[in-house]
C-alpha cells in the first residue's frame, strides 16, 4: 500500500504540473479537493484518466467518484481492490 500510494503522489504531480509540491507535502489521508493542493473539478478529470490510462479502471458514476477520489488512501484502496495495484 505504502508503495502504491508513493507511486500515485508521482503520478499525481506529473499528470497535474504541480509546482512546487513534492511527494512529502501530500499528505495520503487529507482530502484531495478543498484542502492544501486546492484542487477543483478539471482536476478530478485528470484524476480519472490517470486511474483509466494507469490502472484500467473505470469510474463510473459521480457517487463512486467522489468516494473514490476523496484521497490517495482512497483511491489506493480502490486501485487495490480491483486487483491493479
Amino acid at each position: 500500500m505504502t508503495e502504491l500510494i508513493e507511486k500515485l503522489k508521482t503520478q499525481i504531480i506529473g499528470q497535474l504540473n504541480l509546482r512546487d509540491v513534492g511527494p512529502a507535502d501530500i499528505d495520503p489521508d487529507e482530502p484531495l479537493f478543498g484542502g492544501p493542493l486546492g484542487l477543483d473539478s478539471i482536476d478530478s478529470l485528470e484524476f480519472i484518466i490517470l486511474l483509466e490510462k494507469q490502472y484500467g479502471l473505470r469510474i463510473t458514476s459521480p457517487a463512486e467518484g467522489k468516494k473514490v477520489l476523496h484521497s490517495l488512501r482512497t483511491m489506493a484502496d480502490y486501485i487495490i481492490a480491483n486487483g491493479r495495484g
